[in-house]
């Protein structure tokens, strides 16, 4: 029973979250860090774990998870994204309430790219007649 475990990825704009859960008291480890030590903002935490809350999983299960790329908001999205689809490995009834608030659904907005002859993306240099 002790190898029992359940894994999916989350992603968000360059963010990828890769996440382990496993039967236990509600341990999170991110990066090899404690998960508030990794993510210092409270807002970043409360958004993470999301899916537990929604599931009434909160304390049933500890988290492994590695974070690549993207900011810290990003990556909290991506591991919020990921912890929703291994808490549906884990039962299918979990799906109801997660597709609801929408966490299931990958965030595919990313930052468009740069035109050239352009200052950004669309911003475009002031325009002068003579």
């Amino acid at each position: 029973m002790s190898d029992l475990r359940y894994y999916a990825t989350g992603k968000r704009k360059s963010a990828i979250a890769r996440v382990w859960l496993k039967p236990g008291n509600g341990d999170i480890n991110v990066n090899k860090l404690a998960f508030g030590e990794y993510f210092g903002g409270s807002i970043d935490q409360k958004l993470a774990t999301r899916p537990f809350l929604l599931t009434d999983t909160i304390d049933k299960y500890d988290v492994f998870a590695t974070l690549k790329g993207g900011g810290k908001s990003a990556q909290a999205q991506a591991l919020r994204h990921g912890i929703a689809k291994a808490l549906l490995e884990v039962d299918v009834a979990n799906r109801q309430p997660l597709k609801r608030a929408g966490f299931l659904t990958r965030d595919a907005r990313v930052k468009e790219r740069k035109k050239y002859g352009k200052k950004a993306a669309r911003a475009s240099f002031q325009f002068s007649k003579r």
